[in-house]
């Protein structure tokens, strides 16, 4: 890595994206020194101001020309590059928009190319909304997808040939899906042995970057009882223990399938005993976020497995519901940039 500057993309401006971007840098702010906002500097004043309080004023905003810039910016003052035209209107708190998929969406471009150029070690980005970056034009269903395009354009490949995954962790779990944004119908039909096997040498090769050692990998079933000997399915023994088998003849320590109902609480890390696993492959997306989630969503981050950079988020979405009331928690923000700067310095 050529930087040791951080990007945050603003997410989708109607959201909470701008709101915990602030509060990271206010109540967090040696974790955020170093780091700065890919958006709109008058998104970014409006959320800033938005968390004033008797005897705690805004913090102030500052334009900065380069990434570089942002390492001169002093502690408590949100650094931001002004990376998209600025809205048309007013944004609506908490709407679906066309102009606000737009915002968010040039936001992570420029990001990820500024990123894949080594301007800055690490991305961090904040929730957009699907639908309004539909809206805006984009083809892609979320980050992972718009992140692996633009890797695959800086490197002069198919997409194909630029595989990512998906992992949601926290202290105690980690998940890393075969498939991510699409229909449980299709996800299912996704089941096959050459995705099986191609998660788990991603997963493998990026863990064992992250953790200094081999991980080892425990995979769910697709079906109940992970088949239950073909009883309930045989996706198990036609597809998933192949494709384990032929992990374990590269040398990856990858073992199953289990039942989906069980692996992730034999995975688990607590204080009281260490997990079986260190991490779990799971068939689809619901089927490993669920779990990871239910421990706590403010401790969650996603991490995109296969690119070329270092991306994290916050394992949580837009929450339209409570936008512009400053009532979101930015925990897992501030936790996606702990572990991206982690992830920076080793080179991951």
């Amino acid at each position: 890595m050529k930087s040791r500057v951080l990007a945050i993309t603003l997410g989708d401006p109607a959201g909470i994206g701008p709101e915990i971007i602030a509060k990271a840098f206010r109540y967090a702010p040696e974790l955020a020194q170093g780091c700065f906002v890919v958006g709109d500097v008058g998104i970014v004043r409006q959320a800033a101001q938005m968390l004033e309080a008797p005897g705690q004023p805004a913090l102030p905003v500052a334009l900065i020309e380069s990434s570089a810039d942002a390492a001169a910016v002093p502690p408590r003052c949100i650094p931001v590059l002004q990376a998209t035209r600025p809205p048309a209107a007013s944004i609506s708190t908490g709407a679906i928009s066309a102009e606000a998929g737009r915002i968010a969406g040039e936001c992570v471009v420029w990001a990820a190319r500024a990123a894949l150029r080594g301007e800055v070690a690490a991305l961090v980005t904040a929730p957009l909304h699907k639908e309004a970056l539909a809206a805006a034009g984009y083809a892609f269903p979320g980050h992972t997808e718009l992140l692996q395009a633009e890797a695959a354009a800086h490197l002069g490949q198919p997409v194909a040939n630029v595989p990512v995954r998906m992992m949601l962790a926290n202290d105690e779990l980690r998940t890393v899906l075969v498939s991510i944004h699409m229909s449980l119908r299709q996800a299912i039909e996704a089941v096959s042995f050459h995705n099986v096997l191609q998660t788990l040498r991603i997963a493998h090769v990026s863990l064992s970057a992250m953790l200094g050692r081999a991980p080892r990998i425990g995979v769910a079933g697709l079906n109940p009882h992970a088949g239950e000997g073909g009883l309930f399915g045989s996706e198990e023994r036609e597809i998933i223990a192949p494709a384990i088998a032929a992990a374990r003849a590269e040398g990856i320590d990858a073992d199953g399938p289990h039942a989906p109902d069980t692996v992730f609480m034999r995975a688990r890390a607590t204080a009281q005993r260490a997990g079986e696993f260190d991490v779990v492959v799971a068939m689809y997306h619901d089927q490993g976020l669920i779990p990871v989630k239910y421990l706590g969503v403010e401790k969650g981050v996603n991490v995109t497995l296969g690119l070329p950079l270092v991306r994290t988020s916050p394992d949580h979405g837009t929450a339209f519901d409570i936008a512009g009331r400053g009532q979101a928690d930015a925990s897992s923000l501030v936790e996606a940039i702990r572990v991206a700067r982690a992830l920076a310095l080793r080179g991951a």
